[in-house]
């Protein structure tokens, strides 16, 4: 598999040539400075394009051209937003770049409750901790029918915890849920005109009436009416599991098991509807088998995340090491070298390590924990090479 980076353009406080001296071959960015839902012009990818490859690399996958909301919930400006995401598509493909990393998660991109939760060794990772989850949607948001979705024993332990958390940890756990983890992927929660929980609150209300049919038909919509621009330019679309894989905020999720990826990759059967294979997002799930995964949708996949987790017995979930956890990345990375080897992939989520820790990079994004787990997985990929060519 090719070996690439997300990296986040030229703010980056990674730059391009540590990247090339660790042995990455190939860039996954986007242009994160348009707003969502504007078009992407072709002297901005040009220039980007242009900027990897005097690095001596390449822009091998955009990561992401995110899908707007009206897009999802089937607002009045929807048929607009598709037309500009379609401008876009096609000037990417004029531009030489075939593949495109989105999602369809309503709202909110990916979840955790805790960005620092540190190991013995004096690491830290990413963290899901479904008591103050369930907190931060019944006393922080007050969502109405959130009681609904806990077990009684979940919501006895968020009773106790309302009697001892501090305004300190109710901040910090609004920052990690909605602005740190949300802003630097598309910009929706970030703005300084409101509260991010005001804001945040709006855009659920957005929903109201969204079921998990209705976001299907939406999406199936919107794969349909970008399909042909795909097919003019050889794009291959690859939709990332929706992260947790599991159902949150009384918003539909419809990318969280075997059954939702086979739907959306019948609902438009074409060759560029194809899957971003996240071993991390999907392992998650109690209910994924994620090496039986890898091989139902090989074919059918255009982009892998190196990831794992743990699942734990209270129903959180941790990042696990490269090497261990429920995403049996040893399984994984066997399965795609030997049914689809020439697939772009990069490593995810890495330790937080060494001296990364007042370096200011994006949660989940370290330079020196990614650097970890690129070499424990180049060294999986040489070791199945091997034994591929051995048989």
């Amino acid at each position: 598999m090719l070996k690439t980076w997300r990296w986040f353009g030229k703010k980056d406080k990674i730059s391009l040539a540590m990247l090339k001296q660790i042995g990455v071959e190939g860039i996954v960015t986007a242009l994160h400075d348009v707003p969502n839902g504007e078009v992407w012009q072709l002297e901005d990818i040009v220039d980007m394009k242009e900027y990897i490859e005097d690095a001596g690399l390449k822009w091998s996958v955009v990561e992401s051209l995110p899908v707007s909301e009206a897009i999802k919930y089937g607002g009045e400006a929807c048929d607009r937003l598709i037309g500009n995401y379609i401008v876009s598509l096609a000037n990417l493909g004029e531009a030489g770049i075939r593949t495109v990393c989105y999602n369809f998660m309503p709202v909110i991109d990916w979840v955790r409750t805790d960005l620092d939760y540190k190991w013995k060794d004096g690491t830290s990772s990413l963290y899901f901790d479904k008591v103050r989850f369930a907190y931060f949607e019944i006393y922080i948001l007050e969502r109405e029918g959130a009681e609904k979705d806990y077990s009684p024993e979940i919501l006895a332990k968020v009773e106790e915890l309302n009697k001892t958390i501090t305004q300190a940890e109710k901040d910090k756990l609004v920052d990690t849920v909605i602005v740190k983890t949300q802003g630097f992927v598309n910009g929706n929660i970030t703005s300084a005109d409101q509260h991010p929980v005001t804001k945040f609150k709006k855009l659920l209300a957005l929903y109201d009436g969204i079921d998990k049919d209705a976001l299907r038909q939406n999406m199936k919509y919107f794969l349909e009416q970008i399909m042909p621009v795909c097919d003019e330019y050889g794009i291959n679309m690859c939709v990332h599991p929706d992260d947790p894989p599991f159902q949150l905020l009384g918003l539909p999720r419809i990318v969280t098991n075997e059954e939702d990826i086979n739907w959306l990759l019948n609902a438009v059967n074409h060759p560029c509807n194809g899957l971003t294979f996240c071993a991390g997002s999907l392992s998650a799930g109690l209910q994924n088998d994620v090496p039986e995964m890898a091989k139902k949708f090989a074919s059918r996949t255009k982009f892998v995340h190196l990831r794992s987790t743990n699942i734990l017995s209270n129903g959180d979930f941790v990042e696990a090491n490269h090497l261990e956890g429920k995403g049996h990345l040893i399984d994984v990375i066997r399965i795609f070298e030997k049914e689809n080897p020439k697939l772009p992939m990069r490593v995810d989520h890495g330790r937080l390590m060494l001296d990364d820790g007042d370096k200011g990079y994006n949660p989940g994004y370290s330079f020196h924990g990614r650097m970890l787990a690129l070499g424990q997985v180049e060294g999986i990929i040489a070791t199945v090479q091997n034994n591929l060519r051995q048989k």
